[in-house]
């Protein structure tokens, strides 16, 4: 297993130590959130980033060497393996070049190649492909009670035999693949009559361009298409490249046994080869286009669940409606669930001037800070109806997405959360909430269901899964948890907890009534020393006795903020309150074998801002008033907007029309942009310029360059 640390560290450009360190952790049940943000000092101060590369690269590398065992005994036990062939196998650095090295010793099932060797014209196909200038002699062969009645039949079989050969040739395989990487070209084209059903495809019904140079979304945009049985789609090199490329190293002058390996080459190429490359290129570009896709929603993800939150504020939220009225829910700071009814401020004037006074009513009643209005049907003139009022200590008005909201009410977690409400009232929950603190909302949801992706089901599930679900972790262990306040969807993603004890933790709490220090978690039934280890340092306990109990130093260094305190000849209390007392440690004094500075500048931060949270400070947002809908658009406006979705082929852009904008990557900047997200990310607030309206496809094309 040293092996891999030292060609993980070279890929990586890293140390072999410090993949070595990572691995060690790992296989200790240290979390990639815990050794990034705890053992700086092991790994070399490696982020989150590099960390997950090393584990997923060490797993990479651990099936390939799985693999490998496991042909060296199929070889072994079936009387196959010499010293040479284990001697290439064990040097062989990928999958592919292990498999077609393994290729001509697989168990085969009954092929046309076998069939002629079970004719016994094997002997024909060696004497056809040496190629020599002795006369080529079928006679022998022929056996019309065998099945081989003719010389052509004979030489049939025989170019059958080393069709096979050609194939299975690890070299020429190589070389194949290197071509069909470097020149296959995509070539797409629409099913006859599915012109009219498959008009979504339309701009794949006659496409074709470099594989190499394909994005990830076209591609997966056209396999689609081919799922869908709308076009037909094919990724090869040009056909007389590869046979060139086979007959160099296989045809040997132009007599008779050349011309039947040329034969052979041709079939074994159309038969064999091209078909097997074409779709091992397949699935490497669609691997690809995966990663790609998954990463753009990581990217999104990880912009929504740390966008700035409201605070403990108390929010009046509405869930608009145009036919059914607005929901309304207010609540307190802590989320929890005061008041609901419904107002209708989109029916009829008597009704509209009812739903203004309940409006006015409840936000002296609650004291309310902010009105959260979700962005959907009725949304806009709902957020103008509540802007028109004039409401008591004038409360902060904003849109909020609601794009989930609807699953997450009809949700087991909503159901349990408020058994006695339906689910108009759980949503509007969910919308002032989201207000309050986006990420403590967002994790009830699968994120799948958020919404900020690009083709999310056509790519791996299971990938996808597992990067989202890493993304969730990441975000909420970067900002920390409110040990006594925190949900259990919120507590299962916190490093080394998980569904089991993150229950636990709930019901200990419900039992024994809140947290006063972080010590009482290890009286939690099932929660453990190493469970303690990894998640102690990511709970906060607000106002608990020991102050640090609300940072991010992990209870493993207090001893050290303790020493620093008698230093300084006060209480860590004092530390925390006091810059004069944090400017007289000497951090280099609490230097140990497993302290370094890394960790002392982390806890004098920590100290100087205990619990501080990551995420940016909230700012308002506000729709430009007089426009409401497509109609009221007209090219060359500016207007404000919120990003809603980053792909790789630009931004979509929420301006309040109940439809979003596209700005294509050509449009997001004044020079040349490889990636979106160079320039945007999701819930920014930006200012674009309407380039063009198609009312009746319902397509708004906007533009963030200046002219």
């Amino acid at each position: 297993m040293h092996q891999f640390h030292e060609q993980i560290a070279r890929e990586l450009n890293i140390k072999s130590n410090q993949v070595a360190a990572v691995v060690e952790l790992l296989q200790q049940g240290s979390t990639v959130p815990f050794i990034a943000r705890y053992r700086k000092e092991a790994t070399g101060l490696l982020d989150e980033v590099r960390i997950t590369a090393i584990r997923d690269r060490q797993l990479q590398l651990a099936e390939l060497e799985k693999r490998r065992q496991a042909i060296l005994v199929s070889l072994s036990e079936r009387e196959l393996l010499d010293d040479k062939l284990h001697q290439t196998l064990t040097a062989a650095a990928d999958m592919s070049t292990l498999e077609d090295l393994y290729l001509p010793h697989r168990p085969k099932r009954r092929t046309r190649s076998s069939i002629a060797r079970e004719k016994g014209l094997e002997p024909l196909a060696r004497d056809i492909l040496r190629q020599d200038r002795r006369p080529l002699e079928p006679q022998p062969y022929l056996d019309p009670a065998g099945g081989v009645a003719t010389a052509e039949e004979a030489y049939a079989g025989a170019r059958d035999i080393i069709a096979e050969w050609i194939s299975e040739d690890a070299e020429a395989r190589g070389a194949l693949r290197h071509l069909f990487i470097d020149r296959a070209v995509i070539v797409s084209r629409v099913v006859k009559k599915k012109e009219a059903t498959g008009s979504t495809f339309r701009d794949y019904f006659a496409w074709q361009e470099p594989a190499a140079r394909t994005p990830g979304h076209r591609l997966l945009a056209m396999l689609r298409g081919e799922n869908e049985k709308v076009l037909t789609f094919s990724i090869r090199p040009p056909e007389e490249a590869a046979l060139s490329l086979l007959r160099r190293r296989y045809v040997r002058g132009q007599g008779a046994a050349a011309v039947q390996v040329d034969l052979a080459v041709e079939d074994s190429y159309r038969r064999l080869l091209a078909p097997s490359l074409e779709n091992e290129l397949r699935s490497q570009l669609k691997m690809r286009a995966d990663q790609e896709a998954i990463q753009v929603f990581v990217d999104n993800l990880r912009e929504l669940l740390l966008a700035p939150p409201l605070g403990r504020k108390r929010v009046l939220a509405l869930d608009p409606g145009f036919r059914t009225g607005a929901k309304l829910v207010c609540l307190d700071e802590q989320g929890q669930l005061l008041h609901h009814t419904t107002i209708y401020p989109t029916h009829s004037e008597k009704q509209k001037q009812e739903a203004g006074t309940i409006v006015v009513d409840l936000c002296r009643q609650y004291r309310i800070d902010a009105i959260a209005v979700g962005n959907g049907t009725a949304g806009r003139e709902t957020e103008s109806f509540i802007r028109s009022l004039d409401l008591p200590a004038a409360p902060m008005v904003t849109m909020v997405d609601e794009s989930g909201a609807s699953i997450y009410s009809a949700s087991a977690t909503a159901r349990a959360e408020f058994p006695d409400h339906d689910l108009t009232v759980r949503g509007a929950v969910s919308i002032g909430r989201r207000l309050q603190d986006p990420l403590a909302e967002l994790v009830k949801l699968d994120p799948k269901a958020i919404g900020v992706g690009q083709y999310q089901h056509d790519v791996n599930q299971t990938a996808l899964k597992k990067s989202l679900d890493e993304t969730v972790a990441s975000c909420v262990n970067s900002v920390g948890v409110e040990l006594n306040t925190a949900s259990a969807e919120l507590l299962t993603h916190v490093s080394g907890l998980g569904p089991v004890l993150a229950g636990n933790i709930i019901r200990y709490r419900q039992e024994n009534g809140s947290f006063t220090s972080r010590t009482q978690l290890l009286r939690v039934p099932r929660l453990g020393a190493k469970a303690f280890e990894q998640c102690a340092g990511f709970l906060r306990i607000r106002d608990a006795a020991n102050p640090l109990d609300a940072s991010a130093v992990h209870p493993e260094r207090y001893s050290i903020v303790a020493r620093m305190a008698r230093d300084c000849d006060c209480q860590v209390v004092d530390l925390i309150n006091q810059q004069r007392f944090r400017e007289k440690i000497e951090i280099s004094r609490y230097v140990t074998d497993s302290v370094g500075l890394p960790t002392l500048h982390d806890i004098l931060t920590e100290l100087a801002k205990p619990g501080r949270d990551p995420r940016a400070g909230f700012s308002v947002f506000a729709f430009a008033a007089d426009i409401n809908s497509i109609k009221d658009l007209q090219p060359g406006m500016r207007l404000p907007g919120l990003v809603t979705n980053v792909t790789r082929f630009g931004a979509f852009v929420d301006i309040g029309v109940h439809q979003d904008g596209l700005i294509h990557i050509s449009q997001l900047a004044d020079r040349y942009i490889r990636d979106p997200s160079e320039v945007v990310k999701v819930r920014q607030q930006v200012m674009v310029r309407v380039v063009e309206v198609d009312v009746q496809r319902n397509r708004i094309a906007l533009s963030l360059r200046q002219g």
